[in-house]
């Protein structure tokens, strides 16, 4: 099956080749998703406590199963995926390099409406954002080094941390402290805009979609089936690794639920930052990046909503089923 796989997406790659083509994804554009994110963590913060933070103090174990998912056996899979399907060498370093990248935070968004465990999503968040600073560049220079071809347009990558815990700063913490503090100080006012702040995301969410699609419709409608065809792969494989992960690691299904969408919806906005800054916006990279921000908010919406009707059975720290 892998060489079928295999076979048919080099079928395609020999039709077109997307390393010319230009992503429109601009810095304003990127500044106004921010701002959306900021809202949506602000929404989800309404639901949450101070006892949420403390009994993932208690269980560490799931913070540290997160984190190794993202960056460890998520970059590991893509390599072996890398090497398994031989992509073209700028579609390549877009895989390893979002695989590289954090957790973004529409996974906090999507984890709780999946009824996962939302706080240990948003910790998981905010120590892959925070160590990304040095593991995101130590793990992209890494996996590419092991690629034939890839190690010297890999070469001088690295990472702002100013920039890194400026991102920490205004759309996790700030939202994050603003609806706790919210919460607990207004509880009627709370239940009054719980509802419609949650539906106004899911709009936000639809949009971003829409305008995506519409900015970028001539490069989906020519490089989508083969750019595609390696997101929805790679982003499968993802997903269902830091599930499979969880459970295996006896962390339950709230806890799984959270920890796959955090490995599978990884801050493809921040990827595109660094193809932009550090690659000159190179097609193939920027085309994966795009892709994957688009697709990973339909994946993750589906598998969301599929799971919001089925609440996980556990006790109170989601280590039983």
């Amino acid at each position: 099956m892998i060489s079928t796989i295999k076979y048919s997406i080099h079928l395609l790659f020999l039709a077109q080749s997307p390393e010319e083509a230009t992503v429109i994804f601009s810095e304003a554009s990127l500044s106004v998703l921010n701002a959306c994110l900021g809202f949506i963590m602000f929404g989800i913060a309404l639901d949450l406590s101070i006892q949420d933070f403390k009994r993932l103090r208690n269980f560490p174990k799931a913070s540290i199963v997160g984190v190794a998912s993202q960056f460890v056996v998520l970059p590991f899979l893509t390599w072996l995926l890398v090497i398994t399907l031989q992509p073209q060498a700028g579609l390549a370093l877009g895989m390893i390099l979002v695989a590289a990248c954090p957790g973004g935070n529409t996974s906090n968004f999507m984890t709780h409406l999946s009824k996962g465990n939302a706080a240990l999503s948003i910790t998981l968040t905010t120590i892959a954002t925070a160590s990304a600073v040095l593991l995101t560049p130590l793990n992209f220079g890494f996996w590419s080094s092991l690629v034939p071809g890839l190690t010297g347009m890999a070469a001088g990558f690295s990472l702002s941390p100013g920039h890194m815990l400026g991102v920490i700063a205004v759309i996790i913490l700030l939202p994050l402290l603003l609806g706790m503090a919210t919460a607990a100080s207004f509880p009627s006012f709370t239940a009054m805009i719980r509802k419609p702040v949650r539906v106004f995301s899911l709009l936000i969410f639809s949009l971003f979609i829409i305008i995506a699609l519409v900015n970028n419709w001539h490069l989906f409608k020519t490089y989508g089936k083969e750019v595609f065809s390696l997101v929805i792969v790679h982003n499968l494989i993802a997903l269902s690794a830091g599930y499979c992960l969880a459970r295996v690691s006896n962390l339950g299904e709230y806890n799984a639920r959270a920890i796959a969408l955090e490995t599978g919806l990884q801050n493809s906005g921040l990827g595109l930052v660094l193809i932009f800054n550090f690659f000159g916006g190179a097609g193939g990279m920027a085309l994966i990046a795009a892709c994957w921000g688009v697709w990973h908010l339909i994946s993750g919406l589906i598998l969301a909503f599929f799971w919001s009707n089925r609440p996980p059975k556990m006790d109170i720290d989601g280590l039983t089923d």
